[in-house]
């Protein structure tokens, strides 16, 4: 059960059409992003080895194209780092301009991607693999990059960026190493200067100062060429000259990492604001249309850049006019300010992408991948990036990660032990848990033909998925073992039967509300467990099976609780409950041992005269003695107390031959009277659609909260607030809890 706070300002629906009020927000929002985009963009180009221009073409057509079109409505689009290693590639194989046409052949694979309606499919990647490809992407960013910021050439490949580090140590460029380090010190301590400063774009004042330091300086250092303007960098596609095999590796390759970036980032976009989610499918149509309509001018891929679209969210942008507006204002400064830009020395640019690739590589990645076992897949897919090239290290870690997937799910856990019965018979038990396969088959027989001819054995089933195979094996072992004088006892507690194995199609078993740990009724798992024991045997009363199913299998997991309390208990809740054996106090208020002191009677009743002693004293126990903080009241759908007192003639006074249910319901009465005097909560609950009976039942938890209210053991904490006085009511058919206070039901729930 959960509650939910009032309805926010952020929480409101953001609008997709521009108004006057949105572009008070639009307006100065992707002016910040603008500023954040253009360095980025500026610096990704040259990283990529293509014109400096066409950076800027592709910040300008991401922002316009994908902005107007994208199903992500505050994602900003543009050149991403985390393609600048397949765009480097290409470029070295095919040269510039076939690059661009591959770009466009990768846009109409997205459009394609997008009409076909796959787009969530494109998010069924391990995000380790993701993880580890950025990170191996930001290493060879910044292998490639220091050689920049040092003054010298960077290398073809990371071994050679390597090996040649010690060369460009020796010859570096004093003027160079001081403005690439100024602005990595900048970036990196950007966050700890004051938030007044903060408000400007770090990454554009770093470029700013480090430039002007460099004009101040006036020594020689390689500044930012352009070939004419942008109209001239708008050049038509030229189809590359053979190797088209490489040629659709190259589409498949910058189609998949495009739209996988791309959808990452909405998603994430998604988490950090409360307007429309992202419509996948539009996302990579949008994408798709970018990058055709990038690569027929003359400009790098596009992508949704977390980096861009984080801050136009933080920027307070409203609709996707901020995306489109950040493009429009690329696309000015490009055109009439352009020779602005060839004042930027090549290695400040080259330190604000050190900066970018060390931020590729997370540390909290890396120790989430040690943690839960896929490190492996992590440190392959890094080093396959880095040294060999990206598709091969996404593929193979693709296949890591699939077979790790597989391993896990077919592990199964095989063991035997064995024990003295009461005789001093040596009595075995063979536990087989998990998905059990012709994969476990070793194993199994292995442990099987372990145990020693003639002993007396329990096999303990607990498995989700079983196969003919296993099933033959159980079979052949179980005939051999009975015809040497021993014994075999199938306990079957998992999701799916042995014996259906043998039945038709192995199918996966489904999990009911974890079988047999306490939420699953007997009837749904004990049917097939002790199926060889003689109908009408001890063994086969629900109660000891339900015993012995917890010692095997759960009183292990609860000692530690039950030993931490076993001298004293502190429960905080005193928990009034019906009789009713559907209501399991633990499992709607996920509680365990120690923290519900729980009362049950017919109908969850305070006597009003106080004449019920057993509640009487559990009240005084729990309120003077365990100093409890809250006192929940809970009812039920469909009661049989609010059936009988709906039945009772409330004029007649029963009497002590009289049925005991109906001298109970003598002194429930008054919740009957308010429910006809029209209490407001009845009105609540006939708005929602509950019969009379729930009504009753609902009136009747509000008028017990009435009486503790005004008991003279509370009276006093509950006006002071020391003890919190909290009515539920349990739907039976949907298993939904409502909290109600006593003048009407919290509109926020039920939670489903």
């Amino acid at each position: 059960m959960h509650e939910h706070t009032a309805t926010t300002t952020r929480s409101r629906k953001l609008p997709s059409l521009p108004s006057r009020a949105n572009l008070r927000r639009d307006i100065p929002a992707s002016l910040v992003v603008f500023l954040v985009a253009l360095p980025l963009s500026l610096g990704i180009a040259v990283a990529s080895g293509a014109p400096v221009m066409a950076g800027l073409i592709a910040a300008a057509v991401g922002g316009i194209v994908a902005g107007s079109l994208g199903g992500s409505p505050l994602q900003v689009s543009g050149p991403a780092a985390g393609l600048t290693v397949i765009v480097a590639g290409l470029i070295e194989q095919f040269g510039w301009q076939a690059t661009c046409a591959i770009t466009v052949a990768a846009g109409c694979l997205q459009i394609l991607l997008g009409l076909s309606r796959v787009g969530r499919l494109a998010l069924a990647i391990s995000p380790v693999v993701v993880h580890a490809m950025l990170a191996g992407i930001g290493i060879t960013i910044v292998l490639q990059q220091l050689h920049v910021v040092l003054g010298s050439e960077p290398g073809s490949n990371a071994i050679e960026n390597i090996s040649n580090l010690p060369a460009s140590f020796t010859s570096m460029n004093p003027l160079a190493v001081v403005l690439g380090s100024t602005v990595i010190a900048l970036l990196l301590l950007w966050k700890k200067l004051p938030r007044k400063v903060q408000k400007f774009p770090g990454q554009l004042v770093a470029v700013i100062l480090a430039t002007v330091l460099s004009l101040a300086w006036g020594g020689s250092v390689d500044r930012i060429a352009l070939d004419g303007s942008l109209l001239e960098a708008v050049g038509a596609p030229v189809l590359p000259d053979g190797a088209w095999g490489a040629v659709g590796i190259g589409v498949l390759t910058m189609a998949l990492i495009a739209s996988v970036e791309s959808l990452l980032s909405a998603v994430a976009v998604d988490k950090m604001q409360f307007g429309p989610r992202t419509h996948f499918n539009r996302e990579l149509f949008g994408q798709g249309a970018a990058n055709v309509t990038s690569g027929l001018l003359g400009g790098l891929p596009v992508t949704g850049v977390i980096v861009r679209s984080a801050t136009n969210v933080e920027a307070g942008a409203r609709t996707r006019s901020s995306s489109i507006l950040h493009g429009v204002w690329v696309l000015v400064f490009s055109v009439f300010l352009a020779p602005v830009i060839m004042m930027i020395p090549q290695a400040v640019l080259a330190g604000l992408l050190v900066v970018i690739g060390v931020q590729l590589v997370k540390f909290a990645h890396i120790k989430a991948a040690l943690r839960t076992g896929d490190f492996l897949i992590y440190a392959v897919t890094v080093t396959l990036v880095v040294f060999s090239n990206l598709l091969e290290g996404v593929l193979v870690g693709l296949a890591l990660a699939v077979l790790l997937v597989l391993v896990r799910v077919v592990r199964s856990s095989i063991h035997a032990e064995h024990s003295s019965d009461d005789v001093g018979q040596q009595v075995w038990t063979v536990n087989i848990e998990g998905s059990c396969s012709f994969l476990t088959l070793p194993r199994l027989n292995h442990t099987l033909y372990s145990v020693p001819a003639g002993a007396k054995v329990t096999v303990r089933l607990e498995a989700d998925f079983i196969d003919l195979s296993v099933y033959e094996s159980v079979a052949s072992w179980r005939a051999q073992h009975e015809a040497t004088g021993g014994s075999v006892t199938v306990k079957d507690h998992g999701t799916f039967p042995l014996d259906d194995a043998a039945d038709g199609t192995p199918r996966r078993g489904v999990f009911r509300s974890s079988v047999s740990s306490g939420l699953a009724p007997w009837k749904h798992w004990q049917a097939r467990t002790n199926v060889d024991e003689p109908t009408g045997a001890p063994e086969t009363l629900p109660v000891l099976q339900g015993v012995e199913n917890y010692q095997q299998r759960h009183a292990a997991m609860v000692r530690d609780d039950t030993e931490a309390i076993a001298g004293r208990q502190d429960p905080t809740t005193l928990f009034l409950t019906c009789v009713d054996s559907r209501i399991v106090p633990n499992v709607i208020t996920s509680s365990g041992p120690g923290d519900l002191l729980t009362v049950r009677n017919v109908g969850n009743t305070v006597d009003r005269t106080g004449a019920d002693l057993s509640f009487e004293a559990a009240l005084e126990f729990a309120v003077d003695n365990l100093a409890v903080d809250t006192i929940t009241v809970c009812g039920h759908s469909n009661c049989g107390a609010m059936q009988a007192l709906l039945t009772t003639d409330p004029t007649i006074q029963h009497d002590i031959d009289d049925y005991p249910v109906r001298r109970w319901v003598d002194g429930m009465h008054h919740s009957r009277a308010a429910l006809t005097a029209d209490h407001p909560l009845r009105r609540d609950a006939a708005e929602a659609g509950y019969g009379e009976v729930d009504q009753l039942a609902l009136v009747n938890v509000a008028m017990q909260l009435e009486t503790l209210a005004a008991h003279p053991r509370l009276r006093q904490r509950v006006e002071s607030g020391s003890l919190h006085l909290v009515g539920l009511f349990y739907d039976l058919s949907t298993a939904n809890v409502t909290r109600l206070t006593a003048m009407g039901l919290h509109r926020q729930l039920p939670i489903s």
